[in-house]
Order: structure tokens, then C-alpha cells, then sequence
């Protein structure tokens, strides 16, 4: 194998990406899958409630390094997620890295999850993966064939599908209570929403509001999915504009690290809610975002309803009745902690992590 040295620039970027901190995490694994020949990272970030949960993300990276670090952000997201949302489960995640310039054909994928489920295995059951970006039900039907550590199967396989419905739905009870908060009713006519990612969770929002007689502007990086703004009746803006739109609710649905300094300084809104995992480009974001009286609703608890689904849905017995209730209820945990936010004087994000580690302290 030859090992070629990235240069200093490269190496700085590389030093910038990954925390600085001593790390938390329990177990970190980075392999190379025999058959694909990527690079795979499973972060287990805590066991403390159970099993960790966190699903697998097959995405592009310009150096292992960043798969690393985004695999280590996300799956410390996961444990204040599940932790927050009452569920018996660790937080852990997974990631599957392109590099640039490589397109994967479907034999290559096939091979990547294979790898994944043999990497799953190898942690005996500390950590369960479940579909994420880049992957599906039916890609974790390929894990499966591996480990049985693996959950969103899909339903003629006896699983439980994919949890984007439940994700839309816990982000739309989100933004019902943060509008009640903010404005004093949770009435979505009239307001006008700005959604940035059309995928699977923002284009099911997208819907949503739009039956409830919102207003909508809405972006997404595919050309493509310019269609269902027509559908809908929605205003297009371009992707790079999307933060500049005078509205009432700001709802990223794409990937993390969307609300960084220059774009919080340029909002034009009255509240930030979204589908997307780690929106703050930094922890200093949400002082920012208090100072400039935009309430936002933490990621981690809007868009907990898909891993509330995976967990509940895949029980035994498992109840369609109490599962609603579980993920409306998200929009209860939200209003809980924008009202303790204000009372102390915090940030919302330090008010949703005293939730979070309330619950991992008790189980201590």
C-alpha cells in the first residue's frame, strides 16, 4: 500500500475538522471493508440507556478524516436525542465514506453494506444501525444479511420500513409548538415557511404545511425537485438564498452545519426548525441566535421521531395509537424546553442537553 502524505493546508483542515476535547465516546471503530475497499466508522458514543441507536450514513467525504468527524458529532447527537427522548437507548452512528470523485455502482454498494454489517457484528451488539442519508430499508436489508443488529427492514421482510413519516411528523408538531411559543397560537395558515431540502422528511413537510394552508418558499440543491414546488404552489429561491427570505420559520432539511455566523447574522426570521442533524456550525451559533431573538428548536429533539419510530415500532406488540402519541408528543418536549430556555435565561440548546443528561444521570 503506498501512504502519500497530504499536504500542510490539507492537514490544518483535517485538524479543524475533529474535536479538540478529550472524547467521550465509548468505542470508536475505522476499518476498511474487505470488499468495497471504503472506509467505514461506527461511533458508539454511550450504552449508558441501552443499546446505542443511530443510523448509517453512506455519503462523500474529501478525506477519511472528516467521515471520522462527522461520525463522531453525530452519533454524540444521538445520545442526547434518545436520551431526550425517553427512549432505553444509547447513541451511536455509522458512516460509510465516498471519496471524491467516486461514484458507486449498485455490486459496489451491495459490497459497502455487506462491510457495514460485518463491522455492526464485530461490536457485539453495542450499537444497532438503522437507515440514514445515502442508505434505505432496503440497503439495510442488505446489512441484515450480516448482522442482526440492524432495524428499518422493509415491511415484506418483517421490518418496519423507513422512518421518514415519523421524522416529518415529530418536525411538524415541532414547529406547531414553536409557533405557539412565538407567536401565541400554533395556527401554520398563513405563516409563511422557508424549507431548505426537499428529501424525503422536507419534501413530507413541504406537504404538510402546505395542506394547512401555509405559505411556502422552498429550496433544494436537485433542479429536479422544482416540481413539487409547483405542485404546491410553493416560491422557489436558490439554495445559497434560501436564509435571506423574509418569513416566519427558517425549517433546514438538508444536511448539518447549515446555521453557521455569516448566515444566523443574515436570517430573517422569527424562529428556526428543521429536519436536519447538527445545524449549528458551532456551539456559539445559539447565543447568536438568542441574541438575535430567533428561537430555535433544537435538532436533536424536532427530528427525534424517526428513532422514536425505529425503537417502538420495532417492539413487540408495538401499539400504531401509543406511537402517535409518542411523536406528537415531541412537539410537547420542544414547548417544554423553549419555556425553561426563557425562565433561566439560556440558550434552548443548553436547555434541551439539562433535559438530555437528566435522563442519562438517572441512569447512572
Amino acid at each position: 500500500m503506498t501512504i502519500t502524505h497530504a499536504p500542510a493546508t490539507r492537514a490544518a483542515e483535517v485538524s479543524a475538522a475533529l474535536p479538540i476535547e478529550a472524547p467521550e465516546h465509548e468505542r470508536v471503530l475505522i476499518t476498511r471493508g474487505p470488499r468495497s475497499g471504503l472506509t467505514i466508522v461506527v461511533a458508539v458514543h454511550s450504552t449508558r440507556l441501552g443499546q446505542a441507536l443511530g443510523g448509517a450514513r453512506l455519503w462523500r467525504y474529501g478525506h477519511w478524516t472528516d467521515a471520522l468527524a462527522d461520525a463522531l458529532r453525530l452519533s454524540q447527537a444521538m445520545t442526547l436525542k434518545n436520551a431526550a427522548a425517553g427512549l432505553a437507548r444509547g447513541g451511536g452512528k455509522s458512516v460509510i465514506a465516498i471519496p471524491a470523485g467516486v461514484t458507486l455502482d449498485e455490486a459496489r454498494t451491495r459490497d459497502a453494506m455487506l462491510d457495514l454489517g460485518d463491522a455492526v457484528e464485530s461490536l457485539g451488539g453495542a450499537y444497532m444501525t438503522a437507515e440514514d442519508v445515502g442508505t434505505s430499508a432496503e440497503l439495510m436489508a442488505v446489512v441484515h444479511e450480516r448482522t442482526e443488529h440492524v432495524c428499518g427492514l422493509p415491511p415484506e421482510q418483517g421490518g418496519v420500513g423507513e422512518p421518514a413519516d415519523a421524522t416529518a411528523a415529530g418536525v411538524h408538531a415541532s414547529i406547531l409548538a414553536t409557533l405557539g411559543h412565538v407567536f401565541g397560537s400554533s395556527e401554520a395558515t398563513g405563516r409563511h415557511f422557508v424549507i431548505a431540502g426537499l428529501g424525503q422528511v422536507g419534501g413530507r413537510l413541504a406537504r404538510s404545511l402546505a395542506a394547512s394552508g401555509a405559505r411556502l418558499t422552498v429550496t433544494d440543491v436537485a433542479e429536479s425537485k422544482r416540481a413539487l414546488a409547483d405542485e404546491l404552489g410553493a416560491a422557489w429561491v436558490d439554495p445559497a438564498d434560501a436564509h435571506l427570505v423574509d418569513a416566519d420559520v427558517f425549517v433546514p432539511c438538508g444536511l448539518g452545519g447549515v446555521l453557521t455566523p455569516s448566515v444566523v447574522r443574515e436570517l430573517r426570521v422569527r424562529a428556526v426548525v428543521g429536519a436536519a442533524n447538527n445545524q449549528l456550525a458551532s456551539r456559539d451559533v445559539a447565543d447568536m441566535l438568542k441574541g438575535r431573538g430567533i428561537v430555535w428548536a433544537p435538532d436533536f429533539l424536532a427530528n427525534a421521531g424517526g428513532v422514536i419510530y425505529l425503537d417502538v415500532a420495532s417492539a413487540p406488540g408495538a401499539d400504531q395509537a401509543a406511537l402517535d402519541a409518542r411523536i406528537a408528543g415531541i412537539g410537547d418536549t420542544v414547548a417544554s424546553v423553549l419555556r425553561s430556555a426563557d425562565a433561566s435565561g439560556s440558550t434552548t440548546l443548553e436547555a434541551a442537553e439539562q433535559l438530555a443528561r437528566t435522563r442519562l444521570d438517572a441512569a447512572r
